[in-house]
């Protein structure tokens, strides 16, 4: 399926490149340069702002390098990365369950943390009886604290269930970032960029999109993305190799790929403070 016809790509429109670092599995064991401190992450979270990155999609651990929401967690992480880059950054948290937590305490973590940005995947809060009225709670509230949030969407079952919310009000209407997921359920967990045309054949284009993808060809989907008018997420937590498939020495290197690509398309890279605007602006 295609993009529907009457929805242009804006190819002027600057790219917005968010860098996931870490995620909630990879450890030091899988790579040396995967940040899972306060202090790594903040400086990976200025080594990547350097090769234009916008936003930093930040999981926070355990000290057995495990999965973590705790609020303590996020805050430490956030001071560290702020006084590494000040506000040149934004600061994305989860609200990934990774097998650890139910859908009530990620939304306990997220509302405790207070977040500038937050990701949520919509099938992991859209669960069990009162996954309607969890969704409609706190999707109300991430509107009406203004925290921007970006919507995770793993298939075409899920970017239609998140339109069938929008279309019952359940959730209100605000401006929303949608990322679509490829390769998370295929053999492998490998993505291709022809896995985007399913994803842009049922979405309707209301609030901008981006992707991220698993494995080698991470780099390949993102630059079908930018080139169809979408923005990009890179980084260790679903690849850890370089276009050519040899290993990344650290994440600003997948970054820097990514900024290359804009470059060649005329795309200029988005600042925080433009995305800020984009998203934030009263």
């Amino acid at each position: 399926m295609h993009p529907p016809a009457s929805i242009a790509p804006d190819l002027d429109a600057p790219l917005i490149l968010t860098v996931a670092p870490n995620g909630a599995y990879k450890k030091t064991s899988d790579h040396p340069a995967v940040p899972v401190t306060p202090g790594q992450l903040a400086e990976t979270a200025r080594r990547c702002l350097d090769e234009g990155a916008a936003i930093l999609h930040m999981h926070v651990r355990k000290a057995d390098q495990s999965h973590s929401l705790e609020p303590e967690a996020y805050l430490a992480a956030t001071r560290a990365v702020r006084q590494a880059v000040g506000t040149e950054l934004i600061v994305q948290v989860t609200t990934e369950a990774a097998g650890v937590y139910a859908p009530d305490e990620q939304v306990a973590a997220v509302m405790a943390v207070r977040p500038e940005a937050v990701s949520v995947g919509l099938r992991e809060i859209a669960l069990g009886p009162q996954a309607d009225a969890r969704v409609a709670s706190l999707f109300g509230w991430l509107a009406r604290e203004r925290v921007m949030t970006q919507v995770i969407l793993y298939d075409t079952v899920d970017v239609e269930r998140w339109l069938a919310y929008r279309r019952q009000g359940a959730v209100p209407e605000a401006p929303w970032f949608v990322l679509f997921v490829l390769g998370r359920y295929s053999e492998g967990q490998t993505s291709s960029p022809a896995d985007l045309l399913p994803f842009l054949g049922v979405y309707d284009h209301a609030y901008p999109w981006a992707m991220c993808a698993f494995g080698r060809h991470e780099h390949a989907c993102a630059a079908a993305a930018a080139a169809l008018g979408g923005h990009v997420r890179v980084g260790f937590e679903n690849n850890l190799c370089l276009r050519d498939g040899s290993l990344a020495p650290d994440n600003a290197a997948l970054v820097r790929q990514v900024a290359e690509v804009a470059t060649a398309l005329g795309r200029p890279l988005a600042t925080a403070g433009q995305v800020r605007e984009r998203f934030l602006a009263e």
